[in-house]
């Protein structure tokens, strides 16, 4: 599919080769109905500097959500999700961040249903299953060794 720019910057994609409604676009369920580009309303698309002031305060209110979700990353919050929130912000100006927010709803969904396959199932219960056995025999190593003491005060 080859799509075009208009004089504002909108990706315009030509009659011919506009999905349709209910098809799949490039293997993309469910995004085949919303166009890529601005969703700004239409009177700040009628004014060239109103838009391009649109999309400065779009990019900073998505930047700081963004940022905001890489501090919660290492403090207590959740990161990733507020992370996803300013790309959804950033998506509703850029086309850049639609496309990666189509790719990752599409990674995301492929993970899902990976992971509801009964031997990936099964293979990551087996997992979990060694790793807490693991974590119980250190455990229980350090309790015969120390006891019930803390790390900080064991006197060697």
């Amino acid at each position: 599919m080859h799509a075009q720019s208009d004089e504002r910057g909108h990706v315009v994609v030509p009659t011919a080769e506009r999905p349709v409604p209910g098809d799949v676009a490039e293997g993309v369920p469910g995004d085949s109905e919303r166009e890529l580009g601005s969703r700004a309303p239409r009177f700040i698309k009628a004014s060239r500097t109103l838009h391009l002031s649109w999309q400065v305060g779009v990019f900073v209110v998505g930047l700081a959500v963004v940022i905001a979700g890489v501090f919660m990353l290492v403090l207590p919050g959740p990161g990733w999700l507020v992370i996803f929130g300013g790309m959804a912000i950033w998506a509703t100006e850029f086309v850049w961040a639609q496309l990666v927010l189509r790719w990752t709803r599409r990674k995301v969904t492929e993970a899902a249903q990976k992971a509801l396959d009964p031997r990936v199932r099964r293979r990551n219960i087996i997992l979990t299953t060694v790793g807490l056995v693991i974590i119980a025999v250190l455990v229980g190593i350090y309790l015969w060794k120390f006891g019930i003491v803390m790390p900080w005060k064991i006197d060697q």
